[in-house]
């Protein structure tokens, strides 16, 4: 009995020294943060270990011990400064266990890690993961999260004494008139443009009550400004206390890039253009209206708050980068300040379409002779079923159907606009439109404009770039033939040997690349060439304005052919990709297609929404400089490329 009793008592101690070293960690961890200059700081991780334990440093080692790794998930405008790296080096002893050498240390370690932060406030997550072994035996690999705040040149954590910038207000000031200014120029965008037509007809239906009249253009500014701040509003909110911020980058490109509301903003638009060739009115169900309002007045505000909505659905392919820069923002920590910032921009989006909204009204009290207004809506006819390919488009470029090849898209342009200037010199009459003996000086000019845009697109069917347009049209890679051979057009080579999803994807003017992060930044190591990433799209105009517009240019192309390595991740692939390249998200959902699997990595990676997207990585895969978007300066984007080259070689 008593040997019994001894033998339960030596288990029962033996699993207490054994829980309690399972419980009492060996290594220890904190940091500081130092700033460096203005806008840059040196995180310092200090590793404080008990003896006999040591801690291996940063390797990496294939086939042998866990290196310690950092990851950081950094907000948008704040970027790496090079890698992480130890103040003191341990030195590599031979392991006869692993058979390569290797490098630990024990007692302390510092590990430093240079950070550029060019917004007033952003929040740091890092992520250290380490194995420690006491020369006997090795407990299994742990991590410790850290959260570190960054506020305009100082630093805010435990321990240490807070400076508030005095610039931080101002910073958000400038944050905010900046979304002004892209609400402004999201005019010019080509998602936005095909929507002042239909605006501008719409309220050419109004009547003479001028006080109603502009009481219906506010209510068209005031439902485009609700239409993007409050669901924003309700979005943020939510993936601020859930942490669900994926979700919403995952509906977001679903209405830019699936086929099903592309096809319906196709349909919509084809059904606005024979309304307005006179086909048939459009008018709400009687139904819609109430008892208490009359149903003209309660239908014309209902026909308001969904044209206004379908504006926002319409343009939210064009306007969704600036969207998704916000939507990053509110993953800092911010609440209020991204709000405040997509009010100001659906604010500044929405006035142009106020004050069109206000000219019909305006325009409706002049003479009516000559039907002067019912050719203005003719016109306004052919440019809406111009643009309504560009739906039909994007799904069957995502897609590839391969139903909309370029040179269809240009023939039915060609005919499209062809009908358009023979309406405007008399020759073509609609259903309400005014008989006349003559056409004015104003009608004859816009005819030779639009033949003369005509002429432009014919060289096109034969291969030529049309960079004017080109963020309209499909790329030339679904063109079948283009005179004088590849050296006459940017005819794209398909990689299908040993590129990774080559066979799907191809890059424009003969340009080799990669379509898969690994075995890009593998390449890298090999050649010693930096990577530049372009998040890009399958269905995204400024992508395709870029490529024409900017990679055309001999010198860009020289050094992304010799300089650089080309990794191009589209956003909008519904491709299966391999199921080796599956992930799950922080959601726990499995993401298999391309598409999701890249948004995914680069906004989790690289915190980038916004496409196009140009971001220069290192071997590592870390940035080396602030990424580019979508901007048709050619020398600037020279220069990036120039000074990515001179960081890397640092």
């Amino acid at each position: 009995m008593r040997k019994l009793l001894f033998f339960w008592l030596g288990i029962v101690l033996s699993s207490a020294v054994s829980f309690a070293q399972f419980i009492e960690q060996p290594a220890s961890w904190e940091y500081n943060v130092i700033p460096v200059k203005h806008n840059e700081f040196e995180i310092r991780f200090t590793a404080s270990l008990k003896e006999p334990w040591h801690m291996y440093d940063l390797g990496p080692y294939e086939n042998g011990p866990h290196p310690t790794r950092f990851l950081f998930d950094l907000p948008n405008g704040v970027f790496l400064v090079e890698g992480i790296r130890m103040e003191s080096p341990p030195a590599k002893e031979y392991d006869p266990l692993f058979g390569m050498d290797i490098g630990s240390f024990g007692g302390t370690g510092v590990f430093i890690q240079k950070i550029r932060s060019e917004i007033p406030v952003a929040t740091v997550h890092a992520v250290v993961e380490w194995q420690v072994c006491d020369g006997s035996s090795c407990l299994p690999p742990e991590e410790e999260s850290f959260e570190i705040k960054l506020e305009g040149g100082s630093v805010t954590e435990a321990g240490m004494v807070r400076s508030v910038s005095s610039e931080a207000s101002a910073s958000l000031w400038g944050i905010i008139l900046q979304a002004i200014a892209f609400g402004l120029v999201a005019l010019l965008t080509p998602c936005v443009f095909p929507m002042v037509p239909m605006t501008v007809s719409f309220f050419l239906r109004g009547g003479d009550n001028k006080r109603k009249n502009r009481l219906n253009a506010a209510l068209y500014g005031i439902f485009i400004v609700m239409f993007y701040t409050l669901p924003i509003a309700v979005i943020i909110g939510i993936t601020y206390f859930t942490g669900g911020a994926s979700v919403t980058a995952n509906i977001f490109n679903w209405l830019a890039t699936h086929w099903i509301p592309n096809i319906l903003f196709f349909i919509l638009f084809l059904v606005f253009a024979a309304s307005f060739f006179g086909a048939f009115e459009l008018v709400l169900p009687a139904k819609w209206t109430t008892k208490t309002d009359a149903k003209a007045d309660r239908g014309g505000i209902l026909g308001i708050f969904f044209l206004a909505l379908t504006l926002v659905l319409v343009s939210f392919s064009c306007t969704g980068p600036i969207v998704g820069a916000v939507l990053i923002k509110s993953t800092q920590g911010a609440v209020w300040e991204p709000i405040l910032t997509m009010f100001a921009f659906s604010t500044a989006f929405a006035l142009p379409f106020t004050i069109l909204a206000f000219i019909p009204s305006l325009l409706q009290r002049l003479p009516k002779s000559g039907g002067w207004l019912n050719s203005v809506k003719v016109v306004l006819g052919f440019i809406v079923l111009a643009f309504s390919l560009k739906f039909l488009s994007t799904a069957d470029q995502i897609y590839q159907w391969k139903l909309l090849g370029r040179e269809i898209y240009l023939a039915l342009w060609i005919v499209i606009f062809s009908l358009l200037g023979f309406y405007l010199l008399g020759k073509i009459r609609f259903r309400h439109d005014t008989p006349s003996e003559h056409i004015g000086v104003f009608r004859f000019t816009l005819a030779i404009a639009v033949f003369s845009f005509v002429v432009y697109m014919i060289p096109g069917m034969w291969g030529a770039p049309l960079k004017a347009i080109s963020g309209y049209v499909p790329p030339l890679s679904t063109q079948e033939f283009v005179m004088g051979g590849p050296s006459a057009a940017p005819v794209p080579v398909r990689n299908t040997s040993d590129r990774k999803y080559g066979d799907l994807f191809t890059l424009p003017y003969g340009l080799e690349g990669f379509f898969h992060y690994g075995q890009a930044l593998e390449y890298a190591r090999q050649n010693n060439k930096p990577v530049l990433l372009e998040f890009t799209g399958l269905g995204c105009v400024n992508c395709k304005e870029m490529e024409a517009r900017v990679w055309s240019d001999q010198r860009v192309r020289e050094l992304l052919k010799e300089k650089y390595v080309i990794l191009a991740l589209y956003a909008d692939a519904k491709n299966q990709a391999d199921q080796s390249d599956w992930v799950v998200d922080e959601r726990g959902r499995e993401l298999r297609t391309l598409g999701r699997i890249n948004s995914w990595f680069v906004r989790t990676r690289y915190q980038v929404n916004a496409q196009p997207t140009y971001i220069i990585l290192n071997r590592e895969g870390d940035p080396l400089l602030p990424p580019r978007t979508y901007d048709l300066d050619v020398d600037q984007y020279v220069r990036f490329l120039q000074e990515g080259l001179k960081t890397y070689h640092k």
